[in-house]
């Protein structure tokens, strides 16, 4: 029996193209805690909070699959509470549940733009956060649902750049995109040094030769043994986002 081809409409062409024109087609976006204060000295910003919302709205509308990990430095670091005499395995678990805090407010603020969240935590906490569970994350992806890691790795001594990596490699992304306050990797830190200069790309192996921080030790690591080029770019510019998912020269390139 024959069987005969489903025909595609205008829009089902479109929307195709749309898809085929994006540089990626599944993204882990990682952003700090701090970024989340905005103007703030503490807490979170609801203005910040918005505008990273229509940011990750506007790549999800172009059919990008867009999981995200936030830190929790706006609320509680785990190194911090260990530096004061604080148990650091008690100080990383406040951690954790400070990203978690992080996931719920990025949640309510893109369902509130009508994104469809889904906050998967690596600590059970059941009534506020499904469990992590990739296959169920891989599946809300292909539906077009943003995913949400809160929790980090779900164990101590490991920051959210290492939960970042492990993430993006478990759910199989295309690149992770370290959205931070400056727009790339520079030879030396710009906001000290004016005469610092800016690399469009560079290799995992240069990083490390010349001790420029991108990622801890750990995180960095694994994304280079696993070949997954991580792009570290201005998040806190309008537009910049989905500029660098539809493949404009955005920020700096790590890549092989």
């Amino acid at each position: 029996m024959r069987i005969q081809k489903p025909t595609l409409s205008f829009f089902d062409y479109f929307c195709l193209n749309e898809i085929l024109a994006m540089q990626y087609k599944r993204i882990l976006l990682k952003l700090s805690g701090e970024a989340l204060m905005g103007e703030k000295q503490y807490g979170i910003d609801s203005k910040r909070l918005a505008e990273y919302a229509e940011e990750i709205k506007e790549v999800v509308e172009k059919g990008v699959e867009v999981a995200i990990v936030i830190g929790g430095g706006n609320i509680f670091r785990g190194l911090a509470g260990a530096a004061t005499g604080m148990d650091r395995v008690q100080g990383d678990h406040m951690g954790m549940l400070a990203t978690v805090i992080n996931g719920l407010a990025l949640q309510s603020a893109l369902e509130l733009q009508g994104v469809q969240t889904r906050l998967q935590s690596a600590i059970q906490i059941n009534e506020v956060a499904e469990p992590f569970i990739r296959r169920r994350a891989m599946r809300h992806l292909e539906k077009g649902r943003v995913v949400i890691f809160g929790g980090g790795t779900g164990n101590p001594y490991f920051t959210t750049d290492s939960a970042a990596v492990l993430r993006a490699i478990e759910i199989e992304a295309d690149v992770i995109l370290k959205g931070t306050r400056v727009d790339g990797i520079y030879t030396s830190d710009p906001e000290k040094d004016k005469n610092a200069t800016k690399f469009d790309t560079i290799s995992f192996a240069d990083v490390l030769l010349k001790g420029l921080k991108v990622m801890d030790t750990t995180a960095f690591t694994l994304s280079q043994e696993n070949e997954l080029p991580i792009v570290v770019f201005d998040m806190n510019t309008q537009g910049n986002l989905i500029k660098l998912v539809e493949g404009e020269n955005i920020g700096t390139v790590v890549n092989l």
